[in-house]
């Protein structure tokens, strides 16, 4: 019978149409779910502070007020008010002290992992790029621990630096996708980092979602060493991949030490082929990154003399880059800032 009903005409649209309106239904249910989790725990929070800031947490209990609120709602409510829960529901309140800044677009495990940053642009670009990337829980996690907004800020003016807190990471021209240093610690290469070229790029395979999340949204994989053939002579750029964005190729080649002026010029020719070769008339002209360990910084500005190609030299780090070092140098960036301004009054 249920066979026979299958074949009915218009039946396998009726069923795609309560499908689609049942899942429509479910996603709709989980955001007003959501939303509802995080004015609640962000009310709870505030009672929370207000009861502090009352006085009334000054006596001999004061110390242990979580501990005793949770054990108390616990008892009523069941599960979810841990003393930690507590404790990051009294902290959203005091980062995001007007309710309505907490975007409902992220989870109430987004925020747990945003709270626990003391710094309040850094913690704005972490929320800004969740939702402009979509960011799981862990990929979150990934980007605090690679300091994503410190090596992007180290690199911008002060100007800069406000626009990537309140904006996130906008990718409007080619410019936008270099990110320095990269930092490819999710390749687990042990100490003292030496490995082939070779070995690198099929460990970035291996790892192409956790490559994907380094180099930002946007990246399509197209393949690995894509042949280029010029004059009876084949060549083969390390990695090829599509920006939706900017809707052109971005080519990769993969240096395990310096990168030199032969690089440079290798990149340029890969450049040239693809744009003439593999364009179709809606594509933007490719992008080239060279990604070394190290580069000469004179080496390669001369060897860029007018190259008018979209090609840029930016260095790796198989580590973890070091977060105070970088937050030297976004407070040099300001306090130039501030000299500069008042040297012109």
């Amino acid at each position: 019978m249920n066979n026979e009903v299958s074949h009915i005409d218009g039946y396998s649209n009726l069923l795609t149409s309560i499908s689609g309106v049942y899942t429509n239904a479910q996603a709709q249910a989980a955001r007003a779910v959501n939303s509802y989790l995080i004015d609640t725990y962000w009310q709870i929070g505030q009672y929370i502070v207000n009861f502090e800031q009352g006085g009334k947490a000054k006596a001999s209990y004061g110390k242990s007020l979580l501990e005793i609120l949770s054990s108390d709602l616990s008892n009523v409510h069941g599960k979810g008010f841990s003393r930690s829960n507590l404790s990051y529901m009294r902290l959203f309140y005091l980062r995001y002290p007007i309710c309505e800044k907490a975007s409902h677009k992220l989870s109430w495990s987004h925020y747990v992992e945003l709270v626990k940053i003391d710094d309040d642009l850094e913690r704005s670009f972490y929320e800004q790029q969740s939702i402009l990337e979509n960011w799981s829980i862990p990929e979150l996690r990934r980007q605090k621990k690679a300091s994503l907004f410190l090596r992007l800020a180290a690199s911008k003016d002060k100007e800069g630096v406000l626009k990537l807190a309140r904006q996130g990471q906008l990718i409007q021209n080619p410019a936008d996708l270099l990110r320095e240093p990269y930092v490819l610690e999710f390749l687990k290469i042990p100490e003292p980092y030496h490995t082939s070229e070779n070995n690198l790029e099929s460990l970035i395979i291996e790892n192409l979602q956790h490559f994907l999340l380094e180099l930002g949204k946007g990246f399509a994989f197209v393949g690995r060493q894509y042949r280029v053939t010029l004059g009876n002579r084949h060549h083969y750029v390390d990695l090829v991949f599509y920006h939706r964005i900017l809707k052109c190729f971005v080519l990769i080649d993969l240096k395990k030490e310096e990168a030199g002026y032969s690089d440079v010029g290798q990149m340029n020719m890969y450049l040239g082929y693809f744009e003439n070769e593999e364009n179709t008339e809606d594509d933007n002209p490719p992008i080239g990154i060279v990604m070394a360990r190290q580069k000469d910084e004179l080496q390669i500005k001369y060897a860029m003399h007018n190259i008018n190609s979209q090609l840029y030299v930016s260095k790796y780090q198989l580590y973890l880059p070091n977060e105070n070092e970088l937050r030297k140098e976004i407070e040099r960036i300001y306090s130039q800032h501030e000299d500069n301004e008042q040297g012109n009054e």
